[in-house]
């Protein structure tokens, strides 16, 4: 959130009461959609040099084959899952924020705040125990499930934690049997078990099991992980130097609005469940993404504030998604009647026999099948033309993407004539002077900063009207 505001000139202070980034593989995978945004705001490449490329999953029962998915047939530059500790991904995002002039304040604690109808004002902990009061203009609470914002907003978070533990482990491994670049899900009768290629002979594993009513969950030791590769997971396969094993359970919560007037929520502290597919972080990053650039307009006052209000419907479905999605891959991979196992492997070797619930399944996951089809940014759409309004534009190996540059700017994608340009010199204050090739002859695509398209038309007065209404 930090490194898209500052770029597109919205001076902030970011807070955190933690004395230094996780040192933790926590989150590990980026994907398609987040590569291509993150490619927006000074380049993918960093991030794609520090990880390592997973091309496919594969679905395993009763040591036959249920299916596989290729990533490799996602419509991105990056069509793959990028597997990166999230001890990278934050290394290198506060790199980034460090280039342009901004430093994370550590151990600073955000104790209280009041919000007005025209700021915020905050108290905040610094570690020697001095406080200081402020005033700002907008709060962004991205500080994670137990977020103190979330709680000062007394934002209900609605949900469950579900009725088991389970165990992680990062490790190296010998002997694993498919290719390196692939991962693995094994339905066992017990329960599920999950190989993640990390480097080559590095992996994380997962795997849930019985609830063992402590307060808190287990840490596995390493002999427990090996037990359990033994009885779920492929003959043969022996771990050792342990970087990290911890114990877990899976709670999925929401907040129902994302905004409270001048304070939002993002993350962690709007969204949590199952790391099934492994959309946490992302969905968190696009939170941020989807925000930024809205907020940024307004600040620089391109743009009213009703823009904002398109935050929480947007951000709040897509939650929502991926909280069933997470949901329902975690009770399918649980499943501990016999009878239902059955035909869970049955539907899942028929399905997966399909190209295209493959490729259903692996745009789901690289979430570059999110779109904001109930948007109240959605304009009028060009009757039978696609992308239509709120679906995601397919970047372009070598075309800047949408909204790179210092300013939030939206983009057309159409003939370059008398009537494009005319829209580029009335509104040159919101809109790219680059015009990018049309998607359809004689027909017009106005895209968001963001990469979503906002209307389409072959009428140059429909966009106009369109531009004219954000102001």
């Amino acid at each position: 959130m930090a490194t898209e505001l500052v770029r597109y000139g919205v001076p902030v202070r970011i807070i955190d009461k933690a004395p230094h980034r996780t040192d933790k593989s926590k989150a590990l995978v980026l994907w398609s959609r987040t590569l291509e945004l993150l490619d927006r705001g000074g380049g993918a490449a960093p991030f794609i040099d520090a990880g390592y490329k997973a091309l496919a999953v594969n679905f395993i029962a009763s040591d036959k084959s249920v299916g596989r998915v290729s990533m490799e047939t996602i419509q991105s530059p990056y069509p793959y899952a990028l597997m990166l500790p999230q001890s990278e991904t934050e290394r290198l995002l506060e790199e980034r924020l460090r280039g342009l002039g901004v430093v994370v304040e550590r151990q600073v604690e955000l104790t209280t705040f009041k919000a007005r109808g025209d700021g915020v004002d905050a108290v905040l902990k610094h570690s020697d125990g001095k406080e200081e009061s402020i005033s700002s203009d907008w709060l962004l609470g991205c500080d994670g499930a137990h977020s103190a914002v979330r709680h000062g907003l007394a934002a209900p978070f609605a949900g469950e934690t579900m009725n088991c533990d389970w165990m992680l482990a990062d490790v190296h491994m010998k002997g694993y049997p498919c290719p390196d670049s692939e991962a693995t899900v094994y339905w066992h009768r017990d329960g599920v078990f999950v190989i993640f290629p990390i480097s080559p002979g590095r992996y994380r594993l997962l795997a849930d099991i019985p609830a063992s009513g402590a307060p808190l969950p287990p840490t596995p030791t390493l002999e427990q992980v090996q037990a359990m590769i033994d009885r779920r997971g492929p003959s043969g396969t022996k771990v050792s130097d342990p970087i990290w094993l911890a114990g877990f359970r899976v709670n999925g919560r929401k907040v129902a609005n994302y905004r409270w007037g001048r304070v939002f929520l993002a993350g962690d502290a709007a969204h949590v469940h199952s790391p099934a597919g492994g959309q946490g972080m992302n969905t968190g990053m696009q939170d941020a993404f989807n925000l930024s650039w809205k907020l940024a307009m307004v600040v620089r006052k391109t743009s009213s504030e009703r823009l904002l209000d398109s935050y929480s419907p947007e951000r709040s479905a897509v939650g929502d998604e991926v909280l069933h999605a997470a949901g329902r891959l975690t009770t399918i991979g649980t499943l501990r009647n016999p009878v239902a196992q059955t035909l869970r492997n049955l539907v899942g070797h028929v399905m997966l026999g399909f190209s295209t619930v493959q490729h259903a399944f692996a745009d789901t996951m690289s979430e570059t099948a999110i779109h904001y089809s109930s948007s109240p940014l959605n304009g009028p759409a060009l009757k039978g033309a696609r992308p239509s309004p709120g679906e995601r534009v397919v970047p372009v190996e070598g075309q800047t993407p949408v909204g790179s540059g210092n300013t939030p700017l939206f983009a057309l994608f159409a003939d370059k004539n008398a009537d494009t340009l005319n829209l580029v010199n009335t509104f040159g204050s919101i809109l790219d002077p680059d015009i990018r090739p049309s998607v359809r002859a004689s027909g017009i695509w106005l895209v968001r900063p963001d990469g979503y398209v906002a209307c389409s038309s072959s009428d140059p007065i429909t966009v106009a009207d369109y531009l004219r209404a954000l102001g």
